[in-house]
């Protein structure tokens, strides 16, 4: 095995330092790189449908495909980052992630869009589970839950950005225009990352690749059951999240509806929400316990998939509401607290929760697609509504479980 080389100056940046303001908008970038690129063909599959001639479930593979490619390179990702470094890797990730998004925006066929998105996943998964590992090791843990919630928040404002710029552009001109022109901009995101984040203080390195070291810290977060508890609580929540936001798009341009790609874009400006909840959710979480407030936003976003179930524009849109503000709300704190209750190996803990929650959005928005074809929008509620009960009471057992653990090994 090889040894690992450690850096020389270790110090953890305070909340309010320089190091954690510049830290926190270059992760914040992060996140908007992640989601704009990730969920920018969400209110295409509509759009794909018609032009390619494919089913909703199968124009949902524009989005499963990357995802899933996505959880996959994330345990790789991560396992390469304790050679090679974060920052860098994180860098390239995105600027190859964007490239491949100019290359979907010229894809001649829809395999080959599909072949362009599930390399772009392959590639974007240097970003999620380092970015996670970077601020655990870098932030002293007073602060790490705001850090973490800024992160979501960058995410919330990506998947927005994304999703309300894509379906504005294409009502305006093509998709094709909208996607290389995302691609243009998060170019221009990841030098401003690079330039921003500070070099990692407290990385350690492990010189070449050991494929029994990283399998042994992997499974020793798994058999901690509080853990496993949280990659679950990811897998549900995500897989509950994309799939409403999946078949909306179908549900709002069919009769009686019929609202535009611009008009079903615009519902996507809810992200909003997101990004405060996400940002609220982790400092409350840093004062009031991260339990409680997990609880609070499964049980939030639980609401909000059973209000969609109404006719009428506003209530769905109040129910969408709901639900995002419930999801970044749990995604912010089940996040920071795997990184928190990793007591080592961070790249690894935090690789497992995102293999969970990238493999929830490509699996459940999958599944989702068949729910929307057999049996309309009640069924995804009610397919929604199931997985989030799930989460809900795993959120309830997660600390009990922490402290079962913690009495047995004292």
């Amino acid at each position: 095995m090889s040894s690992p080389s450690f850096s020389a100056s270790p110090a953890l940046a305070t909340r309010g330092s320089a190091a954690y303001r510049r830290i926190s908008f270059a992760l914040f970038f992060a996140g908007f790189a992640t989601f704009s690129l990730l969920y920018c063909v969400q209110p295409l599959l509509p759009v794909f449908a018609q032009e390619f001639g494919v089913s909703p479930a199968g124009s949902s593979l524009a989005l499963s495909l990357t995802t899933g490619f996505l959880a996959l390179s994330i345990l790789c990702a991560s396992a390469l980052s304790e050679a090679v470094g974060r920052r860098g890797l994180m860098f390239a990730s995105m600027c190859g992630a964007a490239v491949l998004t100019a290359v979907v925006a010229i894809a001649p066929t829809w395999h080959a869009l599909l072949l362009a998105r599930a390399v772009g996943g392959l590639m974007l998964g240097g970003v999620p589970a380092v970015a996670m590992a970077y601020l655990a090791e870098e932030i002293e843990p007073d602060g790490l839950g705001l850090a973490m919630g800024l992160y979501v928040g960058g995410t919330a404002f990506g998947g927005m950005v994304g999703r309300v710029g894509i379906g504005m552009l294409t009502d305006l001109g093509s998709w094709r225009v909208a996607m290389a022109t995302l691609s243009v901009v998060n170019l221009l995101v990841a030098v401003g990352f690079v330039l921003l984040l500070p070099a990692s203080r407290n990385f350690v390195r492990y010189p070449g690749f050991a494929p029994r070291r990283h399998i042994e810290q992997w499974l020793g977060h798994l058999r901690n059951s509080s853990m496993a508890s949280l990659f679950l609580i990811g897998f549900l929540v995500m897989g509950a999240f994309v799939t409403v936001y999946n078949y909306a798009g179908f549900r709002l341009t069919a009769p009686p509806y019929r609202l535009s790609q611009t008009q079903v874009s615009l519902l996507f400006a809810v992200y909003l929400f997101g990004i405060v909840a996400s940002s609220t959710a982790g400092a409350m979480a840093d004062r009031l316990g991260r339990r409680p407030v997990l609880i609070t936003g499964t049980a939030v976003a639980g609401f909000g998939v059973a209000l969609t179930l109404l006719h009428a524009l506003v209530g769905i849109a109040l129910g969408v509401v709901l639900l995002t503000i419930g999801f970044f709300i749990a995604h912010s704190v089940a996040s920071a607290w795997v990184g928190r209750m990793a007591a080592h190996a961070k790249g690894h803990a935090a690789s497992l929760y995102l293999l969970a929650y990238y493999g929830g959005s490509s699996l459940m928005g999958s599944v989702g697609g068949w729910a929307w074809t057999h049996g309309g929008w009640s069924t995804v509620t009610g397919f929604t509504g199931l997985l989030l009960a799930a989460a809900l009471m795993l959120a309830m057992n997660v600390e009990r479980g922490a402290q079962r653990q913690a009495s047995v090994r004292a």
